[in-house]
């Protein structure tokens, strides 16, 4: 913990970022919220430990944080991803942020531009979880019907609170389509149409973009688990386009791109 302090306080001390996103104590010792550090004297307040899950890199297209100058961002794996699927997107350009890796051990290694990111994640393993392959087996393993009695149940509890979107660093149109009423594409109402609408346009508006960081469901207040949607959507875009969401800084949207070659028939 005592490393993240130093990198933070030795950037801010060289104005080589005017601000730190990072992670300070929560309401209680086993909760961990985000915190914007702007001064040395601050960083004693950061910390990382296993509570320590929040994707922050959801702020950065924040204005209000945008607003604060320069940020570096403390990042687990997810939000490395993040910032090179946002900067494939064309929402962060090379050398408007300074990431700092954290390690499961506690190092930090500091990564100044988008190359250096996508340098280190070269050694790491995008593959599901061991976990997220046995979440996604449950559902696979369950006929058609089922799937369709399981979701119908999930989404029943579904509060429209749109929490999930708040959560989710892919989800940072200025506008979402839910909020559109003229024409009102989805409705605001959470009955069983609004709900599976608003839970199927959002998985398809992220399938290929998922960084698998699982804050939607972490975020959901009834529990709903949103991200067994997009994991089952992140494997067959893999599979089927070979694409892994965060790997580069290079557009590589599965839903977007067509190429002749392409081996279905609608193509030609």
């Amino acid at each position: 913990m005592e490393e993240l302090r130093n990198k933070a306080r030795e950037l801010l001390e060289t104005g080589t970022v005017q601000v730190v996103i990072g992670y300070a104590r929560g309401s209680t010792a086993e909760k961990a919220r985000a915190v914007f550090v702007c001064s040395a004297q601050q960083t004693q307040g950061l910390i990382f430990n296993e509570y320590c899950t929040q994707n922050l890199a959801v702020y950065l297209l924040k204005p209000e944080v945008k607003a604060l100058g320069k940020p570096a961002v403390v990042a687990r794996l997810p939000a490395l991803r993040t910032v090179l699927q946002l900067a494939a997107e064309g929402q962060i350009a090379d050398g408007q942020v300074v990431v700092l890796a954290v390690a499961d051990d506690g190092k930090v290694t500091e990564l100044a531009d988008l190359p250096a990111v996508e340098k280190y994640l070269s050694g790491v393993s995008l593959a599901l979880s061991a976990q997220q392959e046995e979440l996604v087996a449950r559902i696979e393993k369950m006929s058609r019907e089922q799937r369709w009695a399981f979701w119908q149940e999930q989404f029943a509890r579904c509060l429209k609170c749109y929490a999930c979107r708040a959560a989710c660093p892919m989800c940072y149109c200025a506008r979402c389509v839910v909020d559109v009423n003229q024409p009102q594409w989805v409705p605001v109402a959470p009955h069983a149409l609004g709900n599976l609408e608003w839970h199927l346009v959002r998985a398809m508006h992220l399938a290929g973009r998922c960084v698998n960081c699982g804050y939607c469901a972490e975020a959901c207040p009834v529990g709903i688990p949103l991200n067994l949607l997009t994991l089952m959507l992140s494997r067959e875009v893999a599979a089927e386009f070979g694409l892994t969401a965060g790997a580069s800084t290079k557009k590589e949207y599965a839903l977007s791109v067509y190429k002749p070659d392409d081996k279905e028939g609608f193509i030609r």
